[in-house]
């Protein structure tokens, strides 16, 4: 039932007071909060090296193949938010925002970017881990991996799927925090990263059916290698 009189309308008035000021109160803790964190980013320089790139040469569509990168922190400090940020070189991949997709330049596509290759869920992965390892970012092409301590190495897996054929170059650099402040570099002082030129094949291998019932290839596709790392 709706109350009605002078004692109803005090009450909905403190009600209404009270709504605003949780919510002013809400918005000053968030802003409070995300100043907090900005001034709190570590800045300087974080020496870390690639120790393993790897993402096969030769791919078919519908193909399975794992990209592997090893980063071992190789200084003396805790690297504070380790990232691995993958594009397709070129322009089409640059404006894409997916890390393994290129951008149609057609007008009017209700959905311009087109995947090359999809990232199977719950990739990227830590090496021998059934978890997924690397939270994604604001930034679709950025993957987080946490803090890194001296002496540590991260062996990342991302497992994907081609879908679309010819040939890609995969552009993949690693840095020390999202905040811009805090820098990876290598021994020689420069940022790490590397490139995996890939062609992909609409054609598909001979396979056979074994004896318990597996399917595999007969010939497949020669060429896997790792890609050029700096």
């Amino acid at each position: 039932m709706r109350g009605k009189g002078r004692h109803s309308r005090r009450t909905c008035l403190r009600a209404t007071v009270a709504g605003v000021a949780l919510l002013l109160a809400a918005l000053l803790l968030s802003a409070c909060g995300e100043s907090s964190s900005d001034a709190n980013q570590p800045s300087g320089t974080f020496r870390v090296d690639v120790t393993e790139a790897a993402f096969p040469t030769k791919q078919f569509l519908g193909q399975e193949s794992t990209l592997r990168l090893g980063i071992r922190n190789t200084g003396k400090k805790t690297v504070p938010g380790l990232t691995v940020t993958i594009s397709i070189a070129g322009k089409a991949g640059r404006d894409s925002s997916l890390p393994f997709g290129v951008r149609d330049p057609q007008a009017g596509l209700a959905q311009a970017d087109r995947p090359v290759w999809v990232l199977e869920q719950g990739y990227p992965r830590l090496a021998g881990s059934t978890e997924p390892g690397g939270a994604t970012s604001s930034n679709r092409k950025t993957f987080v991996f946490g803090p890194l301590k001296p002496g540590r190495t991260t062996n990342a897996i991302w497992k994907l799927s081609a879908v679309k054929a010819g040939k890609f170059t995969v552009v993949y650099r690693i840095d020390a925090g999202l905040s811009g402040t805090a820098k990876a570099v290598t021994a020689s002082g420069v940022a790490p990263g590397g490139t995996f030129a890939t062609e992909i094949t609409s054609e598909t291998p001979e396979t056979e059916v074994t004896d318990s019932g597996e399917v595999v290839e007969i010939k497949p596709p020669k060429g896997s290698g790792a890609g050029n790392s700096r």
